[in-house]
């Protein structure tokens, strides 16, 4: 095995920006964990079921050619609401509630994370040239987009996950939260 070496540090240039309604995250950052802010979660569902559009650079225009053959697409995008001293954040409760086990960001989808770049699977409504028009993306408006994949049931969604307990618990919290 390689010793690790310090990586360099490197730019991302974001490709487009996110277009919605979607103005005040309902997950934030205070005193050292997460809160779950459930009215915001109630009213905006976390943009389930609501329509967003990813309005891409010109200059990546071309690289959308061919992406309205695919249902869903994956979007990696930048929380880019989270101050940079919040990024120093090891461990949270999931969801920010205190009943679940306090893990480490890495085992949780929280924006608060050393890089907050964020990932949702959404389902592709309409290409309009550089514009594409996506549903059930829980990114705030004027987020910039990272990257689009187009998702792959075979590769991105394996038979046989295992996740513990907790996740479960999870689940079942946002499935009631928004019915």
């Amino acid at each position: 095995m390689k010793p690790y070496a310090r990586m360099e540090q490197f730019t991302i240039n974001p490709i487009g920006t996110v277009n919605n309604t979607y103005m005040e995250p309902a997950l934030t950052h205070q005193q050292g964990d997460l809160k779950l802010d459930e009215e915001i979660l109630v009213e905006t569902k976390t943009g389930k079921g609501q329509l967003s559009e990813l309005v891409i650079d010109e200059a990546y225009a071309e690289c959308l050619e061919g992406i309205e053959g695919f249902s869903h697409i994956m979007v990696l995008y930048w929380a880019h609401t989270l101050e940079a001293e919040k990024r120093q954040v090891k461990k949270v409760h999931p969801i920010g509630k205190k009943e679940f086990p306090k893990v480490g960001v890495f085992a949780t989808r929280s924006p608060v994370r050393p890089n907050p770049i964020c990932s949702t699977t959404v389902e592709l409504v309409k290409r309009k040239g550089s514009r594409l028009i996506v549903k059930n993306l829980d990114a705030l408006d004027g987020t910039p987009v990272l990257d689009i994949k187009f998702h792959h049931p075979s590769y991105d969604a394996p038979k046989e996950v295992i996740w513990p307990d907790w996740m479960h618990e999870v689940i079942r919290f946002f499935r009631e939260k928004l019915k």
